[in-house]
């Protein structure tokens, strides 16, 4: 009895000083590698067996680890040996039932995978002990002991082999969190130190070498290329490469959804093949000439927006991709992204400024940039030449030393532009010689070399000032010269339709043609002095009081004619009663004049005019409509303008002073003109002028 509690007592102190010795072996190292040896070695050691092998679990209940020795040495594994052992052979079921398993004969329990090794001929029959490893109830892998001889191991051996398993359990766990933490450290340092190398360019080539130059130091393989996605086409096109035959894979395209790239690209994950024989998603379009490849990684380079490309690893020079390869190529693929959209943004916007310092500098004008205190940063060729000054010489001045600045137009402070509104006025370029030259001033707010500024266009106007005032000349001469022989004429008539008898009805109707066309040439000259008075700013002085009915009945006489000729229908609807107006009666009957005759030139034969007139407040509204082809909108303004004429189909020539002459009269009195019109619905001229006083009307018809 006392040697049974002796022996008993013995028993229990070797066995503990076998946990003990095997929880000071495994809690020594933080290495899983290590850690998994020495337990093995403990276990061989103490248990027996000439085979032993261990297998780690993740959370998930996949294995991503393992250690194999016979005898005394190591072997390496496969990642299927790994997967067939824990999904179909002894180990699998030890981690499916969580339980211990002890096999007397391994070729009688159908729990062995049994493999060509197993056969008779070779090692025949075992015996195996397989423990599940355990902390905190967590199962993190599978421990196996072989015996070559069947029924070695027993239920003592069973249970020895469970208390190891139990010691080592939470130091493999730990183990395996350190490695993990490890190996994310140095994922992350990878992608830190790639982020930094990357991301210090924005030159799309320097860019892309950096990237291949990152992906090939972090997974040590042999060549790395890059693929962008061909906006137009959809394509991959391999835009870089580096390592063994790289310009074989340079501007190589693969058609969308085709190849490993286009599946990668298309679902937008990265892959890892470590065997591209035994995997049908490696086809033609991955292959390239002068490279044989064994194996290959892929990651989409993602941005914001989506999939632009894809980072392909070729051929690890060790054989095999360590099991990082796809999260450090993920992460490339990310940083990839943002820095090659970067560098795709830089692109554009150089070419951007490229083509504008390229029209900045072949422009006719002269182009000046300044900055916001008017200094002048810029000037191009034409505004060196214009102005006589060196470009150092323009650079020392600000804009308003360089010509008048119209500030109503610009805004004090430029505070107008500022609200990026455009301005323009005219002016005169100071020139270094001491002269000047007349300029229309175009300024707008721009962005130039990367910064805000302002951008002053001086087109020179030299040839239409010299122009306008040959214009002035002529006219100044013909209704200076004519006025004095035109009267002469005039008066001559008058005199002719007196000394004749009212018989000779023949030649009174000649003169009153002729006296119609003397009217008609004295109204022109009229128009075109007032025109000269009224853009010189002179203000209408002549004005009474006008009844309006009466300058319409007048104007209706003077161009009866024309519309007759033209089997036109002259219409009035004006109403029955109208105040009086407050007007120079000699200019608005020109005005109406003018009007009309316009209508009458662009109205179709048989087609109508009509006039008509209410009040508005305090003014007297007046239109002339007709029924013409009608005026395009572009040109509505434009008709306004001194010497403008509307060219092109169904278009009358003249000289281009009649509705210039009507907008400054109207003007002149305090009034305003405008024009409404749709292209073949006709034309109508409307006006406004003062009243003389709201309480008279007048009530005269016009016939």
């Amino acid at each position: 009895m006392f040697r049974s509690r002796s022996k008993s007592s013995d028993d229990t102190r070797s066995l503990l000083e076998l946990l003990y010795h095997v929880s000071r072996e495994v809690a020594t190292a933080l290495d899983l590698r290590t850690v998994l040896q020495r337990v093995l070695f403990e276990a061989m050691r103490n248990v027996g067996g000439e085979r032993a092998s261990i297998v780690v679990l993740d959370d998930n209940g996949k294995p991503i680890d393992a250690t194999i020795v016979y005898g005394q040495q190591f072997h390496e594994h496969t990642t299927q040996q790994l997967r067939d052992t824990v999904e179909r052979g002894l180990a699998g079921w030890v981690v499916t039932n969580r339980k211990p398993a002890l096999v007397a004969n391994t070729t009688q329990d159908n729990r062995w995978l049994r493999r060509p090794d197993d056969s008779t001929e070779k090692t025949g029959a075992k015996s195996a002990i397989s423990v599940p490893l355990l902390a905190r109830e967590k199962l993190v892998g599978v421990l196996t002991l072989v015996h070559s001889i069947p029924n070695a191991f027993n239920e003592e051996h069973l249970e020895l082999m469970q208390a190891i398993a139990d010691q080592a359990g939470v130091a493999v766990l730990n183990a395996r969190l350190y490695t993990e933490s490890q190996r994310q450290a140095r994922v992350m340092t990878a992608l830190a130190e790639s982020a930094a190398a990357i991301n210090t360019s924005l030159r799309m080539e320097e860019v892309l070498q950096r990237i291949l130059n990152q992906a090939m130091q972090a997974l040590q393989v042999e060549t790395a290329a890059v693929a962008l996605t061909d906006s137009q086409t959809g394509e991959l096109v391999f835009r870089a490469a580096a390592g063994q035959n790289a310009g074989n894979i340079i501007n190589r395209r693969v058609p969308a959804g085709k190849g490993l790239i286009g599946l990668v690209a298309r679902e937008g994950r990265g892959l890892v093949i470590s065997s591209v024989n035994a995997d049908k998603r490696f086809t033609d379009a991955d292959r390239f000439g002068g490279i044989k490849t064994r194996a290959v990684a892929a990651a989409p380079i993602q941005t914001q927006t989506g999939v632009i490309g894809v980072i392909e690893a070729i051929n690890p020079v060790s054989g095999t991709f360590d099991p990082d390869a796809l999260l450090v190529m993920t992460g490339l693929g990310s940083l990839a992204g943002t820095t090659i959209q970067n560098a795709q943004f830089y692109e554009r916007l150089d070419a951007a400024h490229a083509r504008y310092r390229e029209l900045f500098e072949d422009s006719i004008d002269p182009i000046l940039i300044t900055d916001w205190n008017g200094k002048i940063l810029e000037a191009n060729r034409q505004a060196v030449q214009l102005s006589g000054l060196t470009d150092e010489e323009l650079r020392a001045q600000t804009i308003d030393q360089l010509h008048d600045v119209n500030w109503a137009r610009v805004g004090q402070k430029f505070e107008f532009l500022r609200g990026n509104e455009p301005g323009s006025y005219e002016s005169s370029l100071r020139q270094k010689s001491g002269g000047s030259v007349p300029v229309e001033v175009h300024v707008r707010r721009v962005e130039f070399e990367q910064s805000d500024a302002i951008q002053w266009l001086l087109r020179d106007i030299t040839e239409r000032k010299d122009l306008d005032a040959l214009r002035e000349d002529l006219i100044s001469m013909i209704y200076h010269d004519l006025r004095s022989p035109l009267a002469n004429i005039v008066s001559s008539i008058e005199v002719l339709s007196n000394l004749l008898g009212k018989s000779d009805t023949q030649v009174l109707s000649i003169l009153e043609i002729a006296s119609n066309s003397t009217a008609r040439i004295q109204r022109l000259v009229d128009s075109l002095l007032d025109l000269n008075r009224l853009e010189a700013g002179q203000p209408v002085v002549d004005q009474k009081v006008v009844d309006p009915i009466a300058l319409v009945q007048q104007a209706f006489n003077d161009v009866s004619p024309s519309a007759e000729g033209r089997r036109q229908n002259l219409v009035s609807k004006l109403p029955e009663c109208l105040p009086l107006l407050w007007v120079d009666s000699g200019m608005v009957h020109r005005v109406l004049v003018n009007l009309l005759e316009n209508a009458i030139k662009f109205t179709p034969t048989e087609g109508n005019i009509e006039v008509g007139a209410q009040r508005d407040g305090e003014w007297l509204q007046l239109w002339v409509q007709d029924n013409g082809p009608g005026i395009p909108l572009a040109d509505r303004e434009r008709i306004f303008n001194k010497f403008t004429r509307l060219r092109g189909k169904n278009k009358r020539g003249g000289l281009g002073v009649g509705l210039a002459f009507c907008r400054l009269a109207v003007q002149g009195h305090g009034g305003r003109i405008w024009v409404e019109s749709e292209d073949g619905k006709g034309t109508t001229f409307r006006f406004t002028l003062p009243l003389a006083n709201p309480q008279q009307i007048v009530t005269t018809p016009v016939s």
